[in-house]
């Protein structure tokens, strides 16, 4: 690693984007995918949970004053709210002061707010919690997928991080079996066995905080803040590991980049970034967001009620149906999540999402007619979920890879707030009220604006997905803080100052 001083910073030549992303699969990477991945589990599990014992919370007795609409509306716009500020707040930070630092806070706040609902005793309080509860996830979405993108081999980063992030549906499944048995009064009484979930997601949370402490800084984060010493250190550990398990040498890296090293970006450099040299990419991204975040947000969050109130499943059954739709969501992204590394970024986002709003129409046409029960309906819905799961990991996948490095965990946490806000707020909110009425064609409106915004964001993504398929970090948007030959060639004239040129939009 050769560098050169300047007046206000270090310009510095390395290969550790190269060596990392030419490493082979490895126990290390593994260790990446459970320290980080399986967080999005706890968040199934909570999502899921909430809307399966919304019905027995309402009850007389679970130990509340709340009605079902206000759990699966107030109390679900409220954590998605939370999770869109999180986002924000979180992923400033997160760019500024480090991966690790963030995804330790962020699961401990997370953790405590998880905890605090168990022991609700209160509407209001179980109001706020759901919304620190988001708050942290929100911080976790930016944190996580930042972190993953940056330390995964290129080669592989498509189907790790679809496969990651549609492990909320394995936590989905857990909070359909645990609503089960929380909901049957017969082993846990009322006003226990809901309290009884919430406090196990703490304790899982607490688990993953004390695996995740083996898990490194990026050292792509580290080499741009001037601390390309320790990214040198966490490399040279890594192919050490990773050469002991393979018992041969790792080939050599191929390909070099020379930056600028900055310790910060400001707000309007970000902005202008995302907004104005990428601004196609930014369409990409809110399109992306808005279908998957209305689809799911607004539709899933009340399944449960949609079985008790149109098809008479009792309440305590419904953990059953939603255990199945869950098995779909999470089979999509595992077995098509290879396809987005081979066939390509463009087909495949554009492919599912158009196909989950196509059968997300033709569910909505049968329910209309009076043609499904609760098994069928049931049966459709993973049909639209297999596809829309895996086009709504690719959501995250696309906002983490098609912006530079330094803007990263902020492009992750616009995307995710506002496009969430516009699905995921609204949208529970409006899906209580349409399948609160008791009228099918107003269940039937709420699923044809989800599958309209679902065709539109594949339209898009048909148009103007990037192809970042096997391909560095680094050549799919090049770093702010990488100089040119002209740059280059000026840091090692002499001391001055080096500013690195603006991006332009690809």
């Amino acid at each position: 690693m050769a560098s050169a001083e300047a007046d206000s910073g270090r310009t510095v030549t390395t290969d550790i984007p190269a060596r990392l992303d030419r490493l082979p699969w490895s126990r290390w990477h593994w260790t990446i995918v459970i320290g980080l991945g399986t967080v999005w589990i706890l968040d199934g599990l909570e999502v899921t949970v909430v809307g399966n014992i919304a019905s027995r919370l309402s009850e007389p007795g679970s130990g509340l004053s709340i009605s079902s609409g206000q759990v699966t509306g107030v109390a679900a716009a409220l954590y998605v709210a939370g999770a869109c500020v999180g986002a924000l707040f979180w992923g400033r930070l997160t760019d500024r002061y480090g991966r690790k630092k963030l995804f330790m806070i962020t699961l401990a706040v997370y953790l405590a707010a998880t905890a605090l609902t168990a022991i609700s005793f209160e509407a209001w309080w179980f109001f706020l919690f759901r919304f620190l509860t988001g708050f942290g996830i929100g911080g976790e979405y930016a944190a996580i997928n930042s972190a993953i993108d940056e330390l995964i081999p290129a080669n592989y980063r498509g189907r790790v991080d679809l496969i990651i992030n549609g492990s909320f549906w394995v936590g989905a499944v857990g909070g359909s079996l645990l609503s089960i048995l929380a909901l049957n009064t017969d082993f846990l009484a009322a006003n226990v066995g809901w309290r009884l979930t919430f406090a196990l997601g703490a304790v899982l949370a607490l688990v993953i905080l004390l695996v995740r402490r083996h898990v490194p800084e990026s050292p792509r984060w580290l080499l741009i803040h001037g601390r390309d010493r320790e990214a040198e250190e966490v490399v040279s550990g890594i192919e050490r590991e990773v050469e002991r398990e393979r018992g041969e040498s790792l080939p050599e890296p191929h390909g070099e980049i020379t930056i600028h090293q900055r310790r910060s970006v400001s707000f309007l450099e970000i902005g202008r970034t995302i907004f104005a040299d990428y601004r196609k990419r930014a369409v990409l991204g809110f399109s992306l967001f808005i279908g998957q975040a209305f689809l799911y947000n607004a539709i899933t969050f009340g399944f449960g009620a949609i079985l008790t109130k149109f098809f008479h499943v009792p309440s305590d059954h419904t953990g059953y149906y939603f255990a199945v739709i869950a098995v779909g969501n999470f089979l999509g992204p595992l077995l098509l999540g290879k396809l987005f590394d081979t066939v390509g970024r463009r087909v495949m986002i554009s492919s599912t999402y158009l196909l989950s709003g196509l059968l997300l129409f033709g569910t909505a046409w049968l329910f209309g007619r009076g043609s499904l029960s609760a098994t069928t309906l049931t049966a459709c819905w993973c049909a639209v979920l297999f596809f829309a799961s895996a086009g709504a990991s690719s959501a995250y996948l696309t906002v983490s890879e098609i912006f530079p490095m330094e803007t990263r965990a902020m492009s992750i946490a616009f995307f995710y707030a506002l496009g969430t806000a516009a699905g995921g707020i609204s949208g529970p909110v409006l899906f209580a009220d349409l399948t609160g009425t008791g009228k099918v064609g107003d269940t039937v409106l709420a699923f044809q604006i989800g599958a309209g915004l679902m065709c539109a964001a594949g339209l898009v993504a048909a148009f103007l997905a990037v192809n970042a398929e096997r391909r560095s970090l680094e050549d799919i948007a090049k770093p702010l803080t990488a100089v040119t030959e002209k740059a280059k060639a000026a840091a090692k004239g002499g001391p001055r100052d080096v500013t690195p040129p603006s991006s332009s939009a690809a």
